[in-house]
């Protein structure tokens, strides 16, 4: 069974989690807003307080002397009739008169025998109110003051004459309804200001503290913009008074300063590895190319198990200029190397592409759709990120399986597809597959990892994007190229051709269109 104290103690740590999950400016009004109103509470019962004691002390004075002045009116002044009735010996006086503002009660008594003598209306008065339901039967008290049916009732004898025929009781009352009435409205009024006070207090504390947040408004902006731009040189906005958030700006401006610093330290020297690493691949092309040209023709003069060993060196070698291919061409897109740009025809490319991989693709129904289009490119990078396409394509999938590439014009843009019906690449590395050296595992750990890193950063290069999709149906993996095309008169004249070439398990198709 838990605790009252563990209740306690959950309930606060609840209450506490819910304060610190609303915003500062919201915190600082409410507090405001909440010491504002626990200081009006207070303030207003004291004056409900004061002003109830104050009304009723009115009220019963104001009775008191009334009271006074209806006795001392009466007071020896009533004579019984021979009929048995009162009488006053100056008729000028008027019970009515003294009921009439007030709304009082005046009853006169007999006090042998509680009969009911005479009411303030002894003398018509249209205008006097009249409760017969009210003060029928004698008070209890013959003298004193006490509350009955809603009225503070006050009574005394007088003296009648003859004297020793008798005493009657006079009653004066007057309501506490109007009483009760003007308190409720001080109440009311009290409350009023309460609550008003509070809600002012509010909206004043959230204007202040919006004021007061300004500044920090101000740095999120800034901190906002330096993050778009990612321009850490810029000035942070500082406030005008010396205080805690002048400290932080600036502070906030140092740290700046500071991982600017770093940040250009870091990408100096990432420049400079850069610029190493492509000269250094530039520098191993020459000796790997003599190399190559060696191992072929020891492959060509040796026989026997000699023969095989200079094969297996020439087969790494070769892989050798390749990986150093694609390092290369990684580190001049680093560098930002540009190549001078020509016209270039991507149904070419495409043809070449697909006929260098010939062999590799015999076991496979590779089929193309050239269509002439133009774009400005480096000829020898186009071919490496086609290669590639279809190199992945054909490496990650069964014997068999159906690989189509085409190209055609989408608007101002060269559209270029290449897509297979295979297992397709695993959902976990679908939004890795274009970085470096990331390997799906179906090629036997043959490939770098390079593959599709080097055709996103070839596509990059001649300002153009490549996304993988779904194919339609629903199997295997489709690449989509886009790079902007240039003019046609800007291309080289080219004759236009129709054919079709088969293999065994390979069909490659072109179709061109004269221009």
């Amino acid at each position: 069974m838990v605790s009252l104290g563990s209740y306690i103690r959950s309930a606060a740590r609840v209450t506490y989690s819910a304060y610190r999950s609303v915003p500062i400016r919201w915190r600082l009004a409410g507090g405001s807003a909440a010491l504002t109103m626990v200081i009006l509470a207070g303030f207003a019962g004291i004056v409900g307080t004061l002003t109830n004691r104050q009304v009723r002390t009115q009220f019963n004075d104001q009775q008191g002397a009334s009271f006074e002045t209806l006795f001392s009116e009466l007071n020896h002044r009533l004579q019984f009739n021979p009929n048995g009735s009162l009488a006053c010996k100056r008729t000028k006086i008027h019970l009515g008169d003294f009921a009439l503002v007030e709304h009082a009660q005046i009853r006169i008594f007999d006090s042998s025998d509680g009969s009911l003598l005479c009411t303030q209306n002894n003398i018509r008065v249209p205008r006097a109110p009249l409760e017969p339901s009210k003060f029928r039967t004698p008070p209890l008290k013959t003298a004193g003051t006490f509350t009955r049916s809603g009225y503070r009732v006050v009574t005394r004898q007088l003296q009648v004459q003859p004297a020793g025929v008798g005493d009657v009781t006079l009653l004066y009352a007057l309501p506490l309804s109007d009483v009760d009435h003007t308190i409720s409205e001080v109440q009311l009024f009290l409350l009023l200001g309460v609550v008003g006070g509070t809600v002012a207090a509010l909206i004043a504390g959230l204007f202040v503290s919006a004021r007061a947040m300004r500044p920090i408004v101000e740095l999120t902006d800034a901190a906002g913009e330096i993050e778009r731009t990612r321009d850490a040189s810029r000035r942070l906005p500082h406030p005008e008074a010396e205080d805690e958030i002048a400290e932080l700006a600036r502070t906030l401006e140092s740290m700046l300063g500071a991982l600017d610093a770093a940040r250009s330290d870091t990408q100096t020297m990432l420049d400079r590895q850069r610029e190493f690493v492509a000269d250094a691949s530039h520098e191993l092309r020459t000796p790997l190319t003599s190399v190559l040209a060696n191992l072929e023709l020891l492959t060509e003069e040796l026989a026997g198990e000699q023969a095989e060993t200079a094969e297996a060196a020439l087969r790494s070698t070769r892989r050798m200029r390749r990986l150093v291919g694609d390092l290369l061409l990684l580190a001049r897109a680093d560098a930002r190397r540009v190549q001078p740009r020509r016209p270039t025809d991507l149904a070419d490319v495409l043809v070449e592409a697909a006929a260098e991989l010939g062999p590799m693709a015999e076991r496979h129904a590779l089929s193309i759709t050239p269509e002439s289009v133009v774009v400005a490119g480096v000829r020898d990078e186009l071919h490496r990120l086609v290669l590639n396409l279809l190199e992945n394509a054909v490496r990650h999938t069964p014997p068999g399986t159906p690989i189509r590439a085409s190209t055609g014009v989408s608007g101002e843009e060269a559209l270029m597809i290449v897509e297979d019906e295979g297992p397709g690449i695993p959902p976990a590395l679908e939004h890795r597959v274009f970085e470096r050296f990331v390997r799906g595992g179906r090629d036997g750990g043959r490939g770098s990892g390079l593959g599709l890193a080097i055709v996103r950063a070839v596509v990059q290069s001649h300002g153009g994007t490549v996304v993988m999709q779904r194919p339609e149906h629903g199997t295997g993996t489709r690449f989509v190229i886009r790079i902007p095309t240039v003019a046609l008169e800007q291309a080289p004249a080219e004759p236009a051709e129709d054919h079709t070439s088969t293999t065994t398990g390979r069909t490659i198709g072109r179709r061109r269109n004269r221009s």
